[in-house]
């Protein structure tokens, strides 16, 4: 059992997982902090000094705080634009090099003696 656990976590597709879910975290880390900190006082600023994450409205004992469910929207909308633009420019880079030519391949030392050989029987061919 272990050592299929061990088989199990070294293929690769479970390791560029875990990098991915690494790198998605630490990607989300930042997105929220540009979001808390830099875009968030920004439209607070031209709606009026309005905080999002004070919005919130009583409903008989309940308190309903959709301020931070606007936060999360934003945050929604920033981190899907942020991959939006990474995968396009992922995919540009893609598609540049899938039309760059490839180089012919180079033929393997049998293939240049039959061709040349080739080329003197018709040479031949043709004086006779």
């Amino acid at each position: 059992m272990i050592k299929e656990f061990r088989d199990f976590i070294m293929r690769g597709n479970v390791l560029d997982l875990a990098v991915a879910v690494v790198i998605g975290a630490a990607f989300g880390a930042i997105i929220t902090s540009l979001v808390n900190d830099i875009f968030t006082p920004l439209i607070g600023i031209v709606m009026g000094g309005v905080d999002f994450t004070g919005l919130a409205v009583t409903v008989g004992s309940a308190n309903l705080l959709y301020g931070n469910f606007i936060q999360a929207i934003i945050n929604f909308l920033i981190v899907a634009l942020a991959l939006f633009l990474l995968i396009k420019a992922a995919n540009s880079v893609m598609r540049k090099k899938a039309e760059s030519p490839a180089p012919p391949p180079v033929p393997a030392t049998e293939e240049k003696l039959l061709t040349e050989i080739r080329d003197l029987l018709k040479a031949q061919n043709r004086r006779v």
